[in-house]
């Protein structure tokens, strides 16, 4: 009987463990975004442009989310499972800030990039005014992801 209880115990604490790896950190970069420097987590695969900054209930004040796509396109992002309001900054393959916009958390309206553009940046809402960036300013990007020739 004792070995029972022992087999059932063992049965139902394997049955909780997961199979699957847990998830590895976002690479991260250090990036100068108007007047602060930001550590911004790299999104650079489908996968991880997908997810995004989804179902995060915060994030840190200097922090955010770098989105590397391989060619130049109009983009278009919305806030689906993301709980937490943003800054979208859309960035050309030079570093110039295309265009700058607020984002509402759960909000599934697109949000547009005004030009083809190679990046977005995702910052909490209000970190890029606080930064002093606007529409026009270069920004130097990481160089791993400025020195890729894209289209």
């Amino acid at each position: 009987m004792t070995s029972r209880i022992v087999l059932v115990l063992l049965v139902m604490m394997l049955a909780g463990c997961s199979t699957e790896p847990a998830a590895e950190p976002l690479r991260t970069v250090s990036m100068k975004i108007g007047q602060e420097t930001f550590v911004l987590e790299v999104a650079d695969t489908p996968k991880l442009r997908e997810t995004g900054l989804m179902h995060r209930k915060s994030m840190a004040a200097d922090h955010g989310m770098l989105f590397v796509f391989e060619h130049r396109q109009f983009l278009r992002f919305w806030m689906r499972s993301t709980l937490i309001p943003l800054d979208i900054l859309y960035v050309d393959a030079s570093g110039r800030v295309a265009t700058i916009r607020q984002m509402k958390p759960l909000d599934e309206t697109g949000v547009e990039s005004t030009e083809a553009v190679l990046y977005a940046i995702e910052l909490n809402e209000g970190a890029a005014a606080r930064a002093g960036v606007k529409e026009g300013d270069v920004l130097q990007l990481p160089a791993e992801y400025a020195q890729k020739k894209r289209d």
